[in-house]
């Protein structure tokens, strides 16, 4: 077991979020006004985050709201926007010198096939649709601290700062991922550092 405890966001760290894409892709297909997708989106975020409602349920909710979208499409326009980014080439080797734990907001049916790979270098995934939390609430913290070996060094990596005042006031220390990915060598540096 490693002394260090990383813990990554998937969307905007480990693969890209699907959202604004599929909104915009999906607004385009069925020539449905972008804002008003947006807005069913923002309503149905809290329920299909924290898996209040089935997968199934949200894109029967999609088709009563816009019977134009064709379902089977929408599906797969989603399962396209959601790709692996560069930093999840880098899990084995960080999995090296730091016990690796996910922490998304997210649906695991829409990231299961690409988690696959990394399963092994990984010791815990907490995913708000499974947990029934969503970040930044303190509740969905406190589960990924509790699966923690090690509450000495702990990193964690998000897209987005909101999610860091419950993860500084556990101890965590923060690092965000910046768009241009040089967090990826910044984590590396401090990892590899960290084991000399």
């Amino acid at each position: 077991m490693a002394d260090k405890e990383l813990v990554l966001d998937i969307g905007g760290v480990l693969a890209t979020n699907f959202s604004p894409l599929f909104w915009q892709e999906l607004s385009e297909q069925s020539n449905t006004p972008y804002e008003v997708l947006f807005d069913f989106r923002r309503e149905m975020r809290e329920e299909l985050w924290t898996g209040k409602i089935p997968e199934e349920g949200f894109w029967k909710q999609l088709h009563l709201k816009f019977p134009s979208i064709h379902m089977e499409k929408a599906k797969e326009i989603l399962i396209s926007n959601i790709r692996p980014l560069p930093a999840i080439e880098k899990v084995q080797s960080w999995s090296k010198n730091a016990n690796i734990h996910l922490l998304s907001n997210h649906r695991i049916e829409w990231i299961k096939s690409m988690l696959k790979p990394i399963e092994p270098y990984i010791c815990s995934v907490t995913v708000s649709s499974e947990v029934g939390y969503c970040k930044p609430k303190p509740e969905i913290y406190a589960l990924v601290h509790e699966q923690l070996n090690n509450h000495g060094d702990i990193l964690f990596v998000d897209d987005q700062n909101k999610n860091f005042k419950e993860a500084n006031s556990l101890g965590w220390k923060t690092i965000l991922a910046d768009e241009n990915g040089d967090w990826i060598y910044n984590l590396t540096s401090l990892l590899s550092t960290a084991e000399a």
